[in-house]
């Protein structure tokens, strides 16, 4: 990669490759990238809201809500009363619904892992090397710093 492209223009292109191979490895068992999303939100964050949920993965609001309620159907998530609002409704991700996101991951990390072997051991290291630096680049795009980084991540809201 050329010395005067930006950083992120030399890591977009790679980061934007390895995430179109994940998604493309959905089979039978696995749900859409959206749908492990939710799963994952849900699992770290807890409860949430349709609408946050919506917002969160940037789907339309009614494409979510018929997103949780084929959820719903298939085991993975149910809807709870909100303890805070009488009259609201939580989704929350059921063992089920764990356990197929554990499944998910795996796939994921077992077919990386056989990219990993294409590789000379050399690169491997270098990449294996790299993920702490990956992760703090990650966590930097979830602080909130006054806008500056655009967009910010956001919890899950439990309350109005």
């Amino acid at each position: 990669m050329g010395g005067g492209e930006s950083r992120g223009s030399q890591l977009l292109p790679v980061l934007s490759q390895l995430v179109r191979f994940l998604r493309e490895l959905e089979g039978p068992d696995n749900p859409s990238s959206v749908a492990l999303s939710v799963l994952r939100l849900l699992d770290d964050d807890g409860p949430g809201r349709v609408t946050d949920l919506a917002r969160l993965t940037r789907a339309s609001q009614p494409g979510m809500t018929q997103l949780i309620g084929r959820l719903e159907k298939s085991g993975l998530v149910r809807r709870v009363p909100d303890p805070t609002d009488g009259r609201g409704v939580l989704v929350e991700v059921t063992q089920e619904g764990r356990e197929l996101r554990a499944r998910t991951y795996a796939h994921y990390a077992a077919t990386l892992d056989q990219l990993f072997d294409r590789l000379s051991p050399e690169d491997g290291d270098a990449i294996l090397r790299a993920v702490p630096a990956l992760v703090r680049l990650a966590e930097a795009g979830q602080v909130g710093s006054g806008g500056e980084v655009g967009s910010q991540p956001e919890q899950l809201k439990t309350s109005p």
